[in-house]
């Protein structure tokens, strides 16, 4: 070992007793009462010493003030070099950053957001649109072309349906069009299968609802069927009172509204009157003077009334 490494690991005489110096600068650096006890020092070199006062700052736990001092060769004067709050072994720090892509969960999206897409995403990948071919051939026009190429892409101006992605009358992309398959990414292998354990997780066979469930969807009325590979194992449901009304289900989920689970009764319907048609029962016209709720009087003054 050196001499030179001996003497930088030796803190300097003077600049391990410059304590009150390196508190009068911490304490300019910091707000009154937050520089606390003396907690230690360490030798950054030769005639450079860092002494460290505790942090009294609510929320900042384990912090300290470091406060760097030195001289000059054979100057008997100590002077501040800088001061700093910075985080000691048992400090509180904040998580590490995550990239905002990482930190995106579902149902963060609001009106107006925008989640751009990786180039190189798994979940996607080339559709029939001719991407491969140079323009006119390309379904993306030459603008879209260098804002994807371009590494800080502006926002187009605009809605999708207005930029200018028009393919010539005649190219492979004007083809696709017509043929409903004009798409430049569409959805890989990769990404079907995160898309059905996804909702499949959300909405099928596993779920209390469907262990629960008198029959399973694949059954049902109200389940309305969708294209593609995905038409295989899900569908929608249309069953207002569902609790996955609107939701891509699994085939093999269920719940207490299957179309065929219970089928209500009809109300009971009275029966047919009985006419007898072979007796006949004689209704006088006029009521007999004796048939009355008032007794029959002799009084003239209640005759006139009409009482009977």
């Amino acid at each position: 070992m050196s001499a030179a490494t001996t003497r930088s690991r030796t803190p300097d005489r003077l600049c391990a007793e410059a304590v009150d110096l390196a508190r009068a600068a911490a304490e300019e650096a910091a707000a009154p009462g937050i520089v606390g006890e003396h907690v230690g020092l360490v030798s950054e070199g030769d005639r450079v010493v860092t002494h460290f006062f505790e942090c009294r700052e609510l929320g900042y736990r384990g912090w300290r003030w470091a406060v760097t001092v030195a001289r000059a060769s054979r100057a008997k004067i100590v002077t501040v070099d800088e001061a700093v709050l910075l985080p000691g072994p048992d400090a509180v720090l904040a998580p590490e950053w995550v990239p905002w892509s990482e930190r995106l969960r579902p149902g963060d999206m609001g009106p107006g957001d925008l989640l751009p897409t990786d180039a190189e995403d798994l979940r996607l990948e080339p559709g029939y649109s001719g991407e491969d071919e140079p323009a006119p051939n390309s379904a993306v026009s030459h603008e879209m072309a260098d804002l994807v190429e371009a590494e800080d892409a502006d926002v187009t101006e605009g809605p999708p349906s207005r930029l200018p992605v028009t393919p010539s009358r005649g190219s492979i992309a004007a083809v696709a069009e017509e043929l409903g398959m004009r798409r430049a990414r569409v959805l890989s292998r990769y990404g079907l299968h995160t898309a059905a354990d996804r909702w499949e997780e959300a909405f099928g066979p596993k779920t209390p609802m469907a262990q629960s469930a008198p029959a399973a969807c694949v059954s049902c009325g109200f389940l309305v069927p969708v294209g593609g590979s995905l038409g295989q194992a899900f569908g929608v449901c249309a069953n207002e009172f569902s609790p996955a009304d609107g939701r891509l289900v699994s085939l093999a989920y269920g719940c207490g509204g299957h179309s065929e689970a219970a089928v209500m009764p009809k109300p009971p319907q009275p029966a047919p009157p009985v006419i007898d048609e072979t007796r006949v029962d004689p209704f006088p016209l006029r009521p007999a003077s004796d048939s009355g709720s008032v007794p029959v009087t002799e009084d003239e003054s209640s005759a006139e009334l009409g009482h009977s």
